[in-house]
């Protein structure tokens, strides 16, 4: 079990976790650094970000502009993605299913797990008709106003899940955004009855997102299955009535046991009013 504070243990590395600091202060707002923005990232002296960005150059990880001398990742950070997801059992059992319901319905299918308070989309079926917005693989959304995090969040314990929703950086993405905690906890609960949870417009405008969970053969849920369409082709009632019966079956192929009981229930049918819209 990982200590409560790692860095006290003397197993800690505090060079190594130093350097993917440094990896990690690349973003988008500084996709290429220099040696001082890079020191003041990660908040090192600037002769320490000089050996580090000098290893990860040496490495393949950092590339080093010759004109401007500032870094920026380089392609060889996809690779341990890539074999993440390579050796992903879950990713990997249920890439048929989710390419099916992708072709069942022309629709975009996703596949995401929880990271700490967010989901990270691990696998995805674009439709081909329309795309309401491009999450790559690797995106992380936070679980409160993610339909896949609701998915998850209803699989756990009230108190568990309102530890999440409290913890979480709850940015209202856009006018719809439910932050909540309360109304949140109510909307879990919701998904917890129903078997799935639904959120219309709360991290993308005009996207509807369904999602139901995945679960484990220790009965668990271990990631959430999510279907996009756009919400002026599709009411809330119209896409629960065509999609959730068939997501649920999708869930129960991929899981390595039947779902929990919760997700068997049948689903309401009526449309949402605003609160729950959310």
């Amino acid at each position: 079990m990982t200590p409560v504070n790692p860095e006290s243990s003397t197993l800690y590395v505090q060079s190594l976790a130093t350097g993917v600091q440094v990896l990690r202060a690349f973003n988008t707002q500084r996709a290429s650094m220099s040696l001082p923005e890079i020191a003041s990232a990660v908040g090192i002296s600037k002769s320490a970000a000089q050996r580090f960005a000098f290893t990860l150059e040496a490495l393949g990880m950092l590339k080093k502009d010759s004109q401007s001398k500032r870094y920026s990742l380089s392609s060889a950070n996809l690779e341990s993605g890539y074999q993440y997801l390579q050796c992903h059992p879950l990713l990997e059992r249920a890439n048929p299913y989710l390419l099916d319901l992708n072709q069942r319905t022309g629709e975009t299918v996703n596949l995401a797990e929880p990271a700490d308070d967010c989901m990270v989309y691990i696998g995805r079926f674009s439709s081909l008709a329309r795309l309401i917005a491009h999450v790559p693989i690797g995106q992380r959304i936070p679980m409160f106003c993610a339909s896949t995090g609701r998915a998850y969040l209803s699989s756990l314990s009230d108190d568990a899940a309102r530890e999440i929703l409290e913890r979480s950086d709850r940015v209202r993405y856009t006018p719809q955004t439910v932050t909540d905690v309360d109304a949140l906890l109510t909307l879990v609960q919701q998904a917890r009855e129903e078997g799935f949870a639904c959120c219309h417009d709360q991290f993308y405008r005009g996207d509807l997102a369904l999602a139901v969970p995945i679960w484990d053969a220790a009965g668990n849920a271990v990631a959430g299955l999510n279907l996009s369409v756009s919400s002026t082709s599709f009411t809330v009632k119209r896409a629960i009535n065509k999609f959730v019966p068939l997501m649920l079956e999708t869930a129960r192929l991929i899981s390595t046991t039947p779902p929990n009981p919760t997700a068997l229930r049948p689903f309401r049918t009526e449309p949402r009013g605003p609160k729950e819209a959310g």
